[in-house]
């Protein structure tokens, strides 16, 4: 069997994600990129013989809630597993859970898929490369664009002042992730999550 029969026939299984830790200020020493942290459901497509599934963090099956993204996915590969985040645009264009809630039941039309990593591609495991040869990989696969599926740009240089930046938009925070790191299921120190403290908005 050649090594195309063998990516066909294969079924890829999910993998448990890694998982950001909490912090109160981003990493300020070198060897670290930054992404924006979307209020949005993490979810792991899987693209295999079967066509495309979605995922939530639990690993449980959510293509029948997501289906638009599912028949939306139309990548150059054979076989592929991404992670990443779905949201909807809510008001003045930020990310929302409570938005992405009601899109979920009543406009699912409206929910998209914001990639940030790829773990497998085409019969290849990408877990033990690097994040930044990870990423070079998704952008490759996606394209970046404005479809269903979209990939997270990352961002190099002075940390706080990407936070600092980063702050002014509606996102939910930043996520900082070691550029030579590979992937790593669980709970990670490798990569890191700083929240946006903002203010409560007042009823009256």
């Amino acid at each position: 069997m050649s090594q195309r029969d063998k990516v066909d026939d294969e079924r890829l299984e999910f993998i448990p994600p890694q998982i950001p830790t909490l912090v109160e200020r981003p990493p300020e020493d070198e060897g670290w990129v930054h992404e924006a942290k979307f209020d949005g459901y993490r979810t792991q497509i899987i693209i295999d013989k079967n066509g495309a599934r979605l995922y939530n963090k639990n690993g449980r099956d959510w293509t029948t809630k997501y289906w638009p993204i599912a028949l939306a996915v139309d990548l150059p590969c054979r076989a592929a597993i991404l992670d990443g985040e779905v949201i909807v645009s809510g008001e003045r264009g930020s990310p929302g859970s409570p938005a992405l809630e009601a899109a979920i039941w009543n406009e699912p039309s409206r929910l998209v898929f914001v990639a940030f990593d790829i773990l497998h591609l085409d019969g290849r495991n990408l877990i033990p490369l690097s994040l930044l040869q990870r990423k070079q990989a998704l952008w490759r696969l996606v394209e970046p664009g404005l479809g269903k599926i979209q990939y997270s740009e990352h961002f190099e240089g002075d940390a706080l002042a990407i936070f600092r930046a980063t702050e002014k938009t509606e996102l939910d925070g930043v996520i900082s992730k070691r550029a030579d790191s590979p992937y790593q299921s669980g709970p990670s120190k490798t990569w890191l999550k700083t929240r946006f403290l903002r203010e409560p908005i007042s009823k009256h």
